[in-house]
């Protein structure tokens, strides 16, 4: 994105428990709970991005700034992370909503259909009823934020935008016939090496992988993903 973004934008980073499994939340603007917001300051639109595979939600850091800036910083725009995909560092205050409904596991929250109950989850209990919804969805979030859509036609989504979406037969495509059992096996030989070589990895190496990556590739981050070497996120 060539948009520069020259004044400070306020990014705060969130763990939150929804479906059972802590969640990173990225939360762009001066909004970090729309709950407890006296009504003359809440925003009446949220901009909720569901991010690809994987569902790193700093990855979109730029992205969302940009957004924020070109709306006059008069809408949150919140990113949230796939469940098993970021895990919260050592000492790291898990929030809880007031309802008991982010407590209470999802079954299979790791399959695709609990990736999706996981961010229906979240929206029903971290976002007010009165604060309009719109869904930006990457690749696989595409999909996740359709079936939002079909799940609970109660939510006040007004649009939604889906980034080079993957939204149906993925498995039945020329490509697909070859990936999908591929990587069904795959990811676990994956587990097994990243196991054994990372989890005895200090993390001050891990750091020093990711952030060589990172520049290879050209990406910043403030949010810096050491748990994308963390066995446990590798296997989702």
């Amino acid at each position: 994105m060539d948009l520069e973004i020259k004044e400070e934008i306020p990014v705060h980073e969130e763990f939150v428990l929804c479906g059972g499994v802590e969640t990173q939340v990225l939360k762009c603007g001066p909004w970090d709970d729309l709950f407890n917001d006296q009504n003359v300051n809440r925003p009446k639109l949220l901009i909720f991005i569901i991010p690809g595979n994987p569902g790193f939600s700093s990855f979109y850091v730029p992205f969302a700034k940009a957004l924020y800036s070109l709306t006059n910083r008069c809408f949150p725009v919140w990113t949230i992370s796939h469940a098993g995909h970021a895990l919260a560092p050592k000492d790291t205050k898990i929030l809880t909503a007031s309802e008991d409904a982010n407590a209470q596991e999802i079954k299979d929250i790791y399959g695709l259909h609990g990736q999706i109950e996981h961010k229906l989850a979240f929206l029903r209990t971290h976002v007010p009823k009165e604060v309009k919804l719109m869904l930006i969805g990457h690749s696989i979030g595409s999909y996740i934020a359709l079936q939002i859509l079909k799940r609970a036609p109660e939510l006040p989504v007004i649009h939604t935008f889906l980034l080079f979406p993957t939204i149906e037969r993925m498995a039945e495509s020329p490509n697909g016939r070859i990936a999908t059992p591929f990587l069904c096996w795959f990811r676990y030989a994956l587990y097994v090496t990243g196991y054994l070589l990372l989890k005895p990895c200090p993390e001050k190496i891990k750091s020093l992988i990711i952030r060589m990556g990172l520049q290879v590739m050209n990406l910043k981050t403030e949010f810096l993903q050491t748990n994308i070497l963390q066995p446990f996120c590798l296997a989702y």
